[in-house]
């Protein structure tokens, strides 16, 4: 799946007020540090890794947990 399309599932799970979260997912697949699922993911999957993403505020640690969940070998 094209990153694009990915994005866009994303932000139609992201709610307007955690923009910020948003913003975040976008700048780490930006610099690399989040990958697409090497499979696609259903969007019950990608709706309960964002839904766990969404629970704290973007950081480090919030967004090697989101990567893990996207794709599994990820090494962060």
């Amino acid at each position: 799946m094209p990153l694009s399309a990915l994005l866009a599932r994303i932000r139609r799970l992201v709610p307007k007020s955690n923009a910020q979260h948003y913003d975040e997912i976008v700048r780490n697949f930006g610099v690399g540090a989040l990958r697409p699922p090497p499979t696609p993911m259903s969007d019950g999957e990608l709706a309960r890794a964002i839904a766990e993403f969404l629970k704290d505020s973007p950081s480090a640690q919030s967004v090697a947990a989101l990567g893990r969940r996207l794709d599994p070998t990820s090494p962060l």
